[in-house]
């Protein structure tokens, strides 16, 4: 078992947000699903969560408004993972792989950053380190993704090209950006987005080598913004300070600088009340870097 500090409820692990730098999409599955190339950018902000081993059920101490318990994709992901770990080590008691878990929300719930995906892959990852389940990440990859298309990112843990349904991932180096992300208080259903008539579908695929932010676009933000006007009317007051898009199927949208400084000044301006954030973009999950850490720290000691 790992570290007491690293399995109690005193030890926070990131749970980091993600924007797509852009979103094309290029056509329909026979299944339904949507054929789609993006840029998934991590950021260095996010949720947190900590994780209390102990020998009983698997508990989210933590209440969330208007998700129940069992329906919260932290529950269901630490559920999937002691499923996996028992089928491949019979050997293993199930009573042994609980624990309780606690979350501190930074993210706006629905704002498309990746917020409750983000939440179920710290959860697979972390826990398969402190279980000792032994799960390659690609293998926690697989499991999320029966969970949601966003999941895989955030388990593997690095900025990406992604292509299929969002699960096809390329590691990709974005250059240095500060961004302002702002949540428009409102709740975009991707659901609605995506089965809409007017959704644009047959945008012509790009080489991952081709990517520029300036030579992309986010095929749902025109409807977006017809339907949801919160989000027309502060994406049109960012633009008037530097490039920004919608991320996703939104509702939060972005601005790019390369000064911080900048960022928080317009942050500033942004009406009283306003809900948002400023977050680097990195090429490596805040958890993927700390589980290093800790590796490297084991092995040295």
């Amino acid at each position: 078992m790992g570290n007491k500090l690293m399995s109690s409820a005193d030890f926070w692990w990131p749970s980091p947000a993600k924007l797509n730098l852009f979103l094309h999409i290029n056509g329909r599955y026979p299944n339904g699903y949507h054929q789609l190339q993006s840029v998934f950018q991590l950021l260095d902000f996010g949720d947190e969560l900590a994780f209390e081993i102990e020998q009983q059920q698997i508990t989210l101490c933590t209440e969330l408004d208007g998700v129940a318990h069992d329906d919260n994709l932290i529950v269901q992901a630490a559920r999937l993972l002691r499923k996996e770990i028992l089928t491949k080590d019979p050997t293993r008691i199930e009573s042994s792989l609980g624990c309780n878990i606690f979350l501190r929300k930074r993210l706006p719930m629905g704002g498309g950053i990746g917020g409750g995906s983000s939440n179920a892959a710290t959860t697979l990852v972390v826990l398969n380190y402190l279980w000792e389940g032994k799960l390659t990440l690609g293998e926690l990859a697989t499991l999320g993704l029966s969970l949601g298309a966003d999941i895989p990112i955030f388990v593997h843990g690095f900025t990406a090209f992604a292509e299929g349904v969002g699960e096809q991932l390329e590691p990709k180096s974005t250059k240095p950006a500060n961004y302002l992300v702002v949540f428009p208080d409102c709740h975009v259903s991707t659901k609605e987005i995506f089965n809409h008539p007017d959704l644009p579908r047959n945008t012509p695929k790009i080489s991952p080598l081709d990517y520029h932010f300036d030579n992309t676009h986010n095929d749902c933000q025109q409807l977006v913004c017809q339907l949801y006007p919160n989000v027309a009317n502060t994406l049109r007051w960012l633009l008037e300070y530097a490039p920004s898009r919608m991320t996703g199927t939104g509702s939060c949208v972005f601005a790019v600088f390369q000064d911080r400084s900048e960022a928080l000044r317009v942050q500033n301006l942004l009406p009283q009340g306003s809900v948002s954030f400023i977050a680097t973009g990195v090429n490596q999950s805040p958890l993927h870097k700390l589980l290093t850490t800790l590796t490297d720290k084991q092995i040295l000691s």
